[in-house]
């Protein structure tokens, strides 16, 4: 085959990859991809104003635009940032419900995922401030600190000056995978927040990615379909700005968790056990998952004894064949993880800080709160005791949920989603992007519309509580008035286009038809 010959051929490749690029960008689907671009891309620049911004930005100074920090320039910034969020729940919400027509493809979810991605990875934090505490915590571990045993005040700087109030004597309460990923991001970056802050982002595209590996995947064993999957899971806006935007190390820790609970699926037990550890050494939450993988392994091993015409062993003897090898598994992939850190089990003490955070989306939170409205308690008083209340209640609920998982690979799956739910709404204090976790484990059921409609609002609602600095709008009522707004609307639109009938007041209402004359009477 000639030089020409080839040139031709792959100058056609690169015209069908292009030309299919069009057809998709022409289709329904592709049109509202590019509206999420359009707001991700609106929503970052407005971010630059109204964000989770550094407390001195020579950046934007230089740039000229440390205007947009101030005043009416903040104000514009705040609108253009808002008018982004709304414009990208629009797109997800048009693309819900061609997804649920079936007029999507799996490919062109995922190209979406890439699209909306890309902007906000050069986005300022945003709807949070812990990005800096990141930065934080790792430099304290570079610069031979223990980070299990001092907060980042003990490392005064530009990184410092630069972390909540709340969290500067808290020490990390992360896993050593994830504090050996922040050693590395403030090694290359240095002091430099900028770079930190685009570093560390990078460092948490592959929990995305192993996101969107997984969901569809776990769809398929679970019943429930692929896209819908990717929507619900990955697309999902509480998923893209809180987690991508505003630079969580949940989507590392889901991303891990999905992906390993789909190996064990595919019988990898020990590969899905040893990456769900993993995600457990970013984030304790995902270790939740590794007693129900002893489950799904126990169900294959009975299922194998079953083809091969044998009886199944005793189920104590069973549990004890799975467990003793998962729990080894996990010691040494955790001892081996600690050891490259250098650290110790002090994280696990450190899981209390989050006692700090108060605000309605817990339940324990909720319950104190209606306590003092009826009494004179003092909230702090009243909240220590909710929370031990919680608590127990959780410890039962995760026990139970367990227990009712051991009968199948899909009773396991379901139990892992309810102790997920169990764990954030009893918790001492939850946050909006915590909703993550279950809700990429429920992206992989079957679920009847009037379920995505519920998700869909919630997910709406926990998108838009929080204001893009960081701060939470629980307590301004008018704030609240408009997230629920909000909520519904696009809860409503997933079902039922323009339900507000908008199209109606633009165009206006048609004229009714003359009624017809009747005919003269005849002699």
């Amino acid at each position: 085959m000639n030089a020409t010959h080839r040139a031709s051929l792959h100058t056609t490749a690169e015209e069908r990859r292009i030309g299919s690029l069009r057809e998709f960008f022409g289709s329904p689907q592709g049109r509202a991809a590019l509206l999420g671009l359009l707001g991700a891309i609106v929503l970052v620049i407005g971010g630059l104003g109204s964000g989770s911004l550094r407390r001195h930005d020579a950046l934007l100074e230089n740039m000229q635009l440390g205007w947009l920090r101030y005043g009416h320039g903040m104000v514009i910034a705040s609108i253009l940032l808002w008018a982004g969020v709304l414009v990208m729940i629009w797109a997800w919400i048009r693309l819900g419900r061609l997804t649920l027509r079936g007029d999507v493809t799996l490919a062109g979810l995922r190209l979406t995922v890439l699209v909306w991605t890309v902007p906000l990875l050069l986005s300022v934090p945003l709807f949070s401030r812990d990005a800096y505490s990141y930065i934080a915590q790792g430099a304290l571990l570079r610069d031979g600190f223990d980070p299990y045993k001092v907060g980042p005040v003990a490392n005064p700087g530009v990184i410092l000056d630069n972390v909540s109030t709340v969290w500067t004597t808290t020490p990390a309460p992360y896993g050593p995978a994830f504090m050996l990923t922040a050693k590395t991001v403030t090694m290359i970056a240095g002091d430099n927040i900028v770079a930190g802050t685009l570093l560390m982002r990078v460092a948490m595209l592959p929990g995305l990615l192993l996101t969107l590996w997984a969901v569809p995947r776990l769809a398929r064993y679970l019943g429930g379909n692929p896209a819908v999957a990717i929507w619900l899971g990955v697309l999902n806006p509480l998923v893209l700005i809180h987690l991508i935007g505003g630079v969580h190390n949940e989507v590392l820790m889901v991303g891990l968790m999905t992906a390993g609970l789909v190996l064990a699926l595919q019988r990898h037990h020990v590969a899905g056990i040893a990456v769900v550890t993993v995600g457990l050494a970013v984030k304790a939450t995902a270790g939740v998952a590794l007693p129900f993988i002893v489950w799904i392994w126990m169900v294959h091993r009975r299922e194998d004894a079953t083809e091969r015409g044998a009886v199944p062993a005793h189920p104590l003897v069973l549990f004890a064949r799975t467990a003793i090898p998962g729990v080894a598994v996990f010691a040494i992939v955790l001892a081996a993880i600690s050891f490259a850190a250098q650290l110790g089990l002090g994280w696990l003490t450190a899981l209390q800080g989050s006692a700090l955070i108060v605000n309605w989306l817990s339940l324990p939170t909720i319950l104190a709160h209606i306590v003092t409205w009826f009494t004179s308690f003092p909230l702090m008083s009243v909240l220590d005791v909710t929370r031990m209340i919680c608590g127990a209640a959780m410890v039962i609920i995760l026990i139970t949920v367990w227990w009712r998982g051991r009968h199948s690979q899909r009773d396991a799956v379901l139990g892992l989603l309810l102790a997920l739910l169990a764990i954030v709404v009893l918790s001492p204090a939850a946050l909006p992007w915590y909703y993550s976790w279950p809700i990429a484990i429920a992206a992989g059921f079957a679920l009847s519309d009037r379920s995505l409609v519920i998700l869909a609002g919630l997910s709406v609602w926990l998108m838009v509580i929080f204001r893009p600095d960081g701060a939470h709008g629980m307590y301004d009522p008018i704030h609240v008035a408009l997230t629920f707004a909000a909520a519904f609307i696009a809860a409503r639109s997933l079902t039922v286009e323009d339900p507000l009938r908008l199209r109606e007041l633009v165009r206006g209402k048609p004229k009714p038809a003359a009624a017809p004359s009747e005919p003269a009477p005849t002699a």
